[in-house]
C-alpha cells in the first residue's frame, strides 16, 4: 500500500507540474501533505516536514551564497574576456554558438557544481542567444547535459560522492574505469549541440554580426555598466580560484566557502555601503525564488522518506526483477536510475535506494562498484526534475517554465543516458554477469 501511495503521489505531483495546474512551490508543499494525510500520517507530518527542511537547509544556504557570489563576479565583469573570445569565434552562426555552449559548459562543469555551471554559461551565452533569436531552451538543454556528464561521474560531483559514501567505496576504483564513459559522454554532448545548432541554423539562418566599430555586437552584449571592475579582474579571478580549490579539497562546507567568498567579493569590488545594498537587492529576487523552491523540495523529500514510501517503492522494484535476470542487474540499475532519480532527490536515491540495490546485486555476486557506476548513468534525466535546485535556477535564468523545458529536453536526456550506458558496457565500466 505504501508503494502504491508513493507512486500515486509522484504521478499526481508530476502531472500537476507538467500541466501547469499548480506552481512548483505549491505542488511541492501541498501534494505530499495531502498524501501523508491520506496515508494516516497526520500526527507526524509536521515532524517529517521539519526533518525535510533541515535536510535541505545546507543546500539552500549554498545556493543563496553561490548565486550572490557569482552574481557579483558577473557584475564586476570577471567573465567578460572569456565571453569576448567565445563571441569572436562563433559570431552569428547558431551551430557554432551551440557547440561553443557545449564546450564552455563542459569545462565549467568540471568543478561539480550546477549553480556555477549554469550561471557562468548563461552569463556568457544567453545575451548572444537573445541577440540572434536562438531559442534559449537550447542553451538550457546543452548546459544540463554537460552538467550531467561532468558532475555526475566525477568523484567530487554530488551523485558520485553520495554513491561512494553510501556503499563505502574507494573513489579511484570507482572512477578510473568510468573515465572512457565520461569522455564519450562529453563527445556525445558536443554532437547533440551540433544537431540542435544545425536545426536552429535552418530555422533562423546565419546572422552576420558586426565585429568592430561603434556598433560592435560584442560591445552591445557586454554592456559597460558602472558596476564593472576591470582593474580588479585578477584579484577576482584569484578569489574564484581560491574558493573553487577549497571546495574541491573539502576544506569547509561549500555553503561556508561561498559565504566567505561572497563577503570578500562584496568588500573588494563594492566597499561603499550603499552600492553593497544595491547589489544585494539586484540579485535577491533570483536568489529568493530558488531558495523558496529548495525548501519546498525539502517538504516533499521529508514526507516521501519519513512515510517510508521511498523504501516501499525500492523493495517493490527489487521484488519485480525475475531471478533469471540477475546477470543483467547492472544494466537494470542503469535503466531504472532514470525514472527513480527523476522522482527522488539524490539523497533519497543514493542513501535510500542504492544500498538496497547493492545488497540485492550481491546475491548474484555483483560488485557494489558496478552498482555505484550504474546508478549515476540516469543523471541526465534526474537534472530535469523540479526537485533539483540548480535546475530551478537554470529555469529562472533562461526565463522558461519547467514543464516546457521537460517536454523539450526529455528526448535528449533519455538518449544521453542510453548512450553513456552503452559506452559503459562497451568499455567495461559495467559488465553483464553470467
Amino acid at each position: 500500500m505504501l508503494a502504491l501511495l508513493g507512486l500515486a503521489m509522484v504521478v499526481v505531483f508530476t502531472l500537476l507540474i507538467m500541466t501547469k495546474r499548480l506552481s512548483p512551490i505549491v505542488a511541492l508543499t501541498l501534494v505530499p501533505i495531502a498524501f501523508a494525510l491520506i496515508g494516516g500520517f497526520g500526527g507526524t507530518t509536521g515532524k517529517m516536514m521539519l526533518d525535510g527542511l533541515k535536510m535541505v537547509a545546507p543546500s539552500a544556504a549554498l545556493l543563496l551564497f553561490a548565486i550572490l557570489f557569482f552574481g557579483l563576479m558577473i557584475d564586476a565583469g570577471l567573465f567578460d574576456p572569456l565571453i569576448r573570445k567565445i563571441l569572436k569565434r562563433v559570431n552569428g552562426d547558431p551551430m557554432k554558438i551551440a557547440i561553443g555552449t557545449a564546450l564552455l559548459s563542459l569545462t565549467v562543469a568540471l568543478d561539480g557544481d550546477g549553480t556555477t555551471t549554469y550561471m557562468i554559461t548563461c552569463a556568457a551565452m544567453l545575451p548572444l542567444y537573445k541577440r540572434i533569436g536562438m531559442n534559449p531552451m537550447i542553451l538550457g538543454i546543452i548546459a544540463m547535459l554537460s552538467l550531467s556528464i561532468m558532475s555526475g561521474m566525477t568523484p567530487w560531483g554530488g551523485p558520485a560522492t553520495r554513491a561512494i559514501a553510501a556503499l563505502g567505496l574507494d573513489a579511484g576504483e570507482y572512477f578510473i574505469p568510468l573515465l572512457p564513459t565520461m569522455i564519450g559522454g562529453a563527445l556525445w554532448v558536443v554532437f547533440t549541440a551540433f544537431l540542435l545548432g544545425r536545426r536552429e541554423r535552418k530555422r533562423i539562418g546565419n546572422v552576420l554580426l558586426s565585429s568592430g566599430g561603434s556598433d560592435c555586437y560584442i560591445k552591445a552584449i557586454l554592456n559597460d555598466t558602472p558596476h564593472k571592475r576591470p582593474r580588479l579582474a585578477y584579484i577576482n579571478l584569484m578569489l574564484v580560484i581560491a574558493v573553487m580549490t577549497a571546495l574541491v579539497m573539502g576544506l569547509m562546507h561549500s555553503a561556508i566557502l561561498f559565504l566567505i567568498g561572497f563577503v570578500c567579493a562584496l568588500m573588494i569590488n563594492y566597499p561603499q555601503l550603499d552600492i553593497q545594498k544595491e547589489r544585494l537587492l539586484a540579485h535577491s529576487g533570483n536568489a529568493m525564488t530558488v531558495v523558496v523552491l529548495v525548501f519546498g523540495a525539502g517538504i516533499f523529500a521529508g514526507i516521501f522518506s519519513g512515510t517510508k514510501m521511498v523504501d516501499a517503492l525500492a523493495h517493490t522494484l527489487v521484488e519485480w526483477i525475475p531471478p533469471d535476470w540477475g546477470h543483467l542487474f547492472p544494466l537494470i540499475v542503469a535503466l531504472t536510475s532514470m525514472p527513480l532519480t527523476f522522482v527522488l532527490s539524490n539523497d533519497a536515491y543514493y542513501f535510500g535506494v542504492v544500498p538496497i540495490l547493492a545488497n540485492a546485486a550481491a546475491i548474484y555476486g555483483i560488485s557494489p562498484l558496478e552498482i555505484a557506476r550504474a546508478s549515476i548513468l540516469g543523471q541526465p534525466v534526474h537534472l530535469m526534475s523540479p526537485l533539483v535546485a540548480s535546475t530551478l535556477l537554470l529555469m529562472g535564468m533562461i526565463d522558461c517554465n519547467i514543464g516546457d523545458f521537460q517536454k523539450a529536453a526529455c528526448k535528449w536526456a533519455v538518449l544521453t543516458s542510453l548512450v553513456v550506458t552503452a559506452i559503459a558496457l562497451l568499455t567495461g565500466a559495467l559488465t553483464l554477469w553470467i
